[in-house]
């Protein structure tokens, strides 16, 4: 297996097998939510095949000048980030494209430099490997750009394609990949995971991470339960459970606040919208479980239909994302929608 690596045994399984038979796929897509560990994996993998593993480990891009250096490009106009694509290459043979710019995203002129920088021939060894992380978050002409490489790979070359989900990149660049499904970790990899990071409130980071270690490594506990009350009161207010002058502050603190991310927030009105469905069925396993009494009282004021609408608004919000909407506008428009939703009194 792989050292330093917690869960998804079958895919280290799978991977560990390619190595030792030496049948490497040239495009594999590691897939699976946030934080499951699908650029590390990636990076102990191309480690096992090009040795070098701490000069590779340098691309971590949650290392603190790695995370310092994509959030300053933030800050730049387009034209300097398309003048110097970003690309992390501390092994000459090992080279990782990671969104950029204020909408995180993978950009034209990083598929070029990729294409670019795939001729080169490896400078040790026999081998070369390119990680794209966060592939699904490349733009229509970027993916047809990355598609052009991948239906002709050079024979020295290794692609490795990281995604939270699969949908979000094209129907060939699927089928042009072995595909590698991670899941969550269950509580006693998580467990593990915790105890080897020596991380604070560990049971309340693991409950709340969704099996995810990455998330639970990262979560500000304080910073989290601020944004979550936010979204617990647009979906009260939603509900009818809460009257606008509950919405009304909140939205306008949101509207003031340019430096968080709108993903952050609907990621958290996922969460919730899960445990108020599971509620709402008769299930008991939520991952809320310090709001139980708020969900539960939520989940038996609202309907099926008025949940399905909820999640269907979330969704078409988060298909916005990468055109730079407005967190607040976007919440407002998505509170009217549930109250809409609201069955009248008979």
């Amino acid at each position: 297996m792989f050292n330093d690596f917690w869960g998804n045994r079958h895919v280290q399984t799978a991977l560990a097998g390619m190595i030792q038979r030496d049948r490497i796929p040239q495009t594999m897509l590691f897939a699976g939510i946030e934080g499951l560990g699908k650029a590390t994996l990636a990076r102990r993998f191309a480690a096992r095949l090009l040795g070098s593993p701490d000069r590779i480990e340098r691309d971590d891009l949650s290392l603190p000048e790695n995370a310092d250096s994509i959030t300053a490009r933030e800050k730049l106009p387009a034209d300097k980030r398309n003048e110097d694509p970003l690309v992390f290459a501390s092994h000459s043979d090992f080279l990782t494209f990671p969104p950029d710019g204020p909408l995180r995203q993978i950009g034209i002129p990083q598929m070029r430099l990729f294409k670019e920088r795939a001729q080169f021939k490896p400078l040790k060894g026999t081998r070369r490997v390119f990680l794209i992380d966060q592939a699904d978050r490349a733009g229509e002409h970027a993916a047809n750009s990355l598609l052009k490489t991948l239906e002709e790979p050079p024979d020295h070359l290794v692609i490795i394609l990281t995604a939270s989900n699969v949908y979000d990149l094209l129907p060939t660049i699927r089928s042009r990949s072995v595909v590698l499904n991670f899941s969550p970790l269950n509580d006693e990899d998580m467990r593990s995971f915790a105890a080897a990071k020596k991380l604070d409130n560990p049971e309340r980071r693991i409950a709340l991470s969704g099996g995810s270690p990455g998330v639970a490594a990262s979560l500000d506990i304080e910073l989290f339960q601020k944004r979550r009350a936010a979204m617990l009161a647009l979906i009260r207010t939603g509900a009818g459970a809460a009257t606008f002058g509950t919405w009304l502050p909140v939205s306008e603190g949101m509207g003031r606040s340019k430096s968080e991310k709108l993903e952050l927030y609907l990621m958290l009105l996922y969460d919730l919208l899960r445990d108020i469905t599971v509620l709402h069925e008769g299930g008991k396993t939520i991952r809320n479980f310090d709001l139980r009494p708020d969900l539960t009282d939520l989940a038996s004021k609202v309907s099926r239909p008025w949940i399905l609408n909820a999640v269907k608004g979330v969704d078409e919000i988060a298909a916005l994302l990468r055109r730079n909407i407005q967190k607040n506008i976007a919440l407002d428009g998505l509170l009217m929608r549930m109250r809409s939703a609201i069955p009248s009194p008979s």
